[in-house]
């Protein structure tokens, strides 16, 4: 039994424990429907935890307790989400009870997971039972009672697990929301699965190495929630640079009357919020009153929702952390302007590639639905583009605010074009007038981008009902400007639906890009559908080589 922990012992344990979470993130991405269903938890914790260990691998740390406050310094800063800000504040706590300290024994151990628990509670405005918060309290407590009679470190850790164990299956019953879903907590597993890892690390077990997750066996049923169930939409984070020193008591009041969800993390230089709220704006505008604001990360959850609904992939936008780093570590000196205007797109597929560099895009981006890339991935695009103003088409809606991001982060002008698909972005550069000022082609563009109707046929990834639409895994689903427009498990029947309805639209260019699953064959009968439903239409058959999307088809 290892009796006390160290500092080398202490970074293996964060090291552990964040192989732990990534290796079950799906599982526990499944488990999430509260406070809403976005199914992110487990993602925003191993991404949270992700960065306390990237620090760690960087020093060797000399006391427990310094080793502790890098890994919550780092856990702040790197805090994706709620759970992933709750995650911090436990371990906030933790570094503040063993600051000073050599080494911890299993004493020490319970009174610092005590500390972190009055940490996440003070924090967050309006603590639920039911969640993380419920499972670490009685965690902390079991390890309290048996390190009045055992102070192994080993023991008290895993007594500690244990009880959160047995409480992780009540929560279910805690929670009407995990009860509606029948699941237990997300955020209480992840936080569990941490401590796993760490309690590993403590034996002396191997580092487990970061393979393919096993099939997932518990999963929330998110087809029970609708959309109207998110009272606030927008699931806000940002980080603000102190430069008045006054209480936070004024913000927190604040942002509760707007929203909900509020959870507050801060140290002496800076402080973290993560609120869910409508007016996301003026949250901001508040919190400047602190001081400078960072970086801002606005999620959309009713849209995520939605996503998970129609069997989409959901993803989030990059750590706010993650994404400073990137910045600082894009390309320094931008490409000298060798002309006024460039271009770039974001897209998927060669065939689509070749398409937007013969309109004369000076780069392409790959990204798209499920991958989409990060801010700094685009900056050091424009970086590299050697023009005064760069025009960035993201051809999908959640890559839009990417891109914004880059605006004012390089000394080159940056302008993006609201595109949220590949059609929208072909026609929006079909229409570039390079003697025009840099507002009237960006007006263009967006003129003549609103003038497309994409059709899209992608695949479910699971069951729901959504829209009015009973979704099985594995039917194909039509979408029209990214709504669903109808499901089959007979790719032709929405093929000529598809086409019965481009007809109803008068029609006079259809083009038709088909993905990197889609046969030559296939495809040469999926243009004859459509010159026969709409002979008066000018059609085009593209190999696109898109993943995920099986068609996309322009419609002008």
């Amino acid at each position: 039994m290892r009796a006390t922990i160290d500092a080398a012992a202490f970074k293996q344990m964060i090291l552990h424990g964040a192989a732990a979470i990534s290796l079950q993130k799906q599982k526990i991405n499944d488990l999430n429907v509260f406070p809403v269903p976005d199914g992110d938890t487990g993602t925003n914790m191993s991404m949270t935890i992700a960065t306390a260990a990237a620090e760690l691998r960087k020093i060797e740390p000399e006391s427990v307790g310094q080793a502790a406050s890098v890994c919550a310094s780092a856990l702040l800063r790197g805090a994706r989400g709620n759970s992933g800000v709750i995650l911090s504040l436990l371990f906030r706590g933790i570094s503040k009870e063993l600051k000073g300290q050599q080494e911890a024994d299993g004493w020490d151990l319970a009174a610092a997971m005590q500390e972190g628990v009055a940490a996440a509670y003070g924090a967050v405005m309006k603590p639920a039972e039911g969640t993380v918060l419920t499972v670490a309290r009685l965690a902390a407590k079991r390890a309290a009672e048996v390190a009045e009679e055992n102070r192994d470190a080993e023991f008290v850790l895993n007594e500690a697990i244990q009880t959160g164990y047995e409480v992780l299956p009540q929560t279910t019953e805690m929670n009407p929301v995990l009860k509606k879903a029948n699941v237990v907590d997300a955020g209480a597993k992840g936080y569990l699965v941490i401590l796993e890892g760490m309690l590993a690390a403590l034996r002396g077990e191997p580092l487990p190495e970061l393979t393919e997750e096993e099939p997932q066996q518990e999963k929330a049923d998110f087809d029970v929630f609708s959309t109207e169930e998110i009272t606030f939409a927008f699931d806000t984070v940002f980080i603000v640079r102190k430069t008045v020193e006054k209480s936070l008591n004024p913000l927190r009041e604040y942002l509760n009357s707007i929203g909900d969800s509020l959870v507050i993390g801060e140290d002496d230089e800076a402080f973290k919020v993560h609120v869910h709220t409508n007016i996301p704006g003026d949250a901001l505008k508040e919190a400047q009153k602190y001081g400078t604001l960072e970086l801002a990360k606005i999620e959309n959850m009713r849209t995520q929702h939605d996503d998970l609904a129609a069997g989409k992939h959901v993803q989030s936008v990059d750590d706010l952390d993650k994404v400073e780093e990137d910045l600082e570590a894009a390309d320094a000196a931008p490409a000298e302007p060798e002309k006024p205007y460039g271009f770039l797109a974001v897209c998927a597929g060669e065939g689509i590639a070749a398409v937007f560099r013969d309109l004369g895009v000076d780069g392409v981006i790959f990204g798209g639905q499920t991958m989409n890339p990060s801010t700094e991935s685009i900056l050091k695009e424009i970086q590299r583009t050697p023009a005064e103003t760069v025009f960035v088409l993201p051809n999908n809606k959640n890559i839009i605010m990417a891109a914004q991001q880059c605006v004012g982060l390089t000394e080159k002008k940056v302008v993006v074009v609201p595109t949220a698909t590949i059609p929208q972005g072909i026609t929006a550069m079909m229409n570039v007038n390079l003697e025009a000022e840099a507002d009237e082609i960006l007006a263009a563009m967006t003129e003549s981008a609103q003038g497309v109707t994409t059709a899209q046929i992608t695949y479910a990834a699971r069951n729901s009902d959504f829209d009015g639409f009973q979704i099985n895994e594995g039917d194909y689903l039509a979408l029209i400007n990214g709504k669903l427009f109808g499901t089959d498990k007979d790719i032709a029947i929405l093929l000529q639906r598809l086409a019965d309805e481009t007809r109803s639209r008068d029609a006079e260019f259809i083009t038709v890009f088909y993905g990197e699953d889609v046969s030559e064959e296939e495809a040469e009968r999926t243009e004859a559908l459509f010159a026969g439903v709409c002979p008066d239409a000018e059609l085009s058959l593209l190999s696109g080589g898109q993943p995920v999307y099986y068609y996309i088809i322009s419609i002008e």
